[in-house]
């Protein structure tokens, strides 16, 4: 199993990037899946996730700015980011938990600039 992460990048506050997630060896399914975030010096932390029943949560911090799907095929995991803000600046990493256990992809780094 492998996640790829993309989409990260260089944008000025209030703009917009959409991270995506593709899934290899296995599909995302209706598996729990996220998206989590480790800024400098700081330790990772939850960002958007969905639960096996379908259902989505936002850390505060993000709650009517970013917008967690994926695509009908289950391959591919995304992450909406809107009206950017310099403190969403850190290391993005999607999230894959199985029964044989979870997954992360390797980052893609997201800066936003004032």
């Amino acid at each position: 199993v492998q996640l790829q992460a993309s989409g990260g990048g260089l944008v000025q506050a209030g703009g917009s990037l959409r991270l995506s997630c593709a899934a290899s060896g296995t599909t995302f399914g209706l598996n729990a899946v996220g998206w989590y975030r480790q800024a400098p010096g700081k330790q990772r932390e939850v960002v958007a996730r969905i639960s096996s029943d379908r259902t989505s949560d936002y850390a505060d911090a993000v709650k009517g700015r970013f917008t967690i799907s994926r695509d009908i095929r289950g391959n591919t995991l995304y992450l909406q980011m809107n009206s950017l803000k310099p403190e969403d600046t850190a290391i993005y990493y999607c999230n894959l938990i199985k029964r044989t256990g979870q997954y992360w992809g390797q980052g893609t780094l997201v800066t936003v600039s004032s």
